[in-house]
């Protein structure tokens, strides 16, 4: 069967027996009927696509949680190594400052000896003049009375 020619689709729609001047004799078709035969067909592929836009609508829906959950979880996953890191680093922070203070210690410690070592010696080369002078003033009877200056 032929397909039919859009001018043929159009007479179809014309109306038949309109005032005016009389035209071709005719018998009044049944438009509606026609037009829902004809697009039936379409109608129905169009019921199919819409039943496959479904179908991939409800696939790309579950591919988005899937995704979605996924992200999720690694984003969880990165969250729990940021906590692990951070605290690792805290750590190794807290021993690098108790390095350095105790570093810190050691050298103020060595300082302070030093120090006392240079007292030390100070007092060991003046203490035979000082124990000199002491044996002096205690032979001239000046002792326990004022030092001789």
């Amino acid at each position: 069967m032929p397909a039919p020619r859009l001018r043929d689709r159009l007479r179809r729609l014309r109306p038949v027996a309109a005032p005016g001047p009389a035209g071709p004799a005719g018998v009044p078709a049944d438009v509606t009927r026609a037009v829902e035969a004809e697009l039936a067909p379409v109608f129905a592929a169009l019921d199919d696509a819409q039943r496959e836009a479904q179908r991939r609508r409800a696939r790309a829906a579950a591919a988005a949680r899937a995704r979605r959950a996924e992200a999720t979880a690694r984003g969880e996953q990165l969250r729990a190594g940021a906590r692990t890191d951070a605290a690792a680093q805290r750590a190794d922070a807290a021993r690098q400052r108790v390095a350095l203070e105790a570093a810190e210690r050691d050298r103020l410690l060595a300082a302070a000896d030093a120090e006392a070592a240079a007292v030390r010696h100070r007092a060991d080369a003046r203490l035979p003049a000082l124990v000199d002078r002491v044996l002096d003033e205690v032979r001239r009877g000046a002792w326990p009375h004022e030092p001789a200056r």
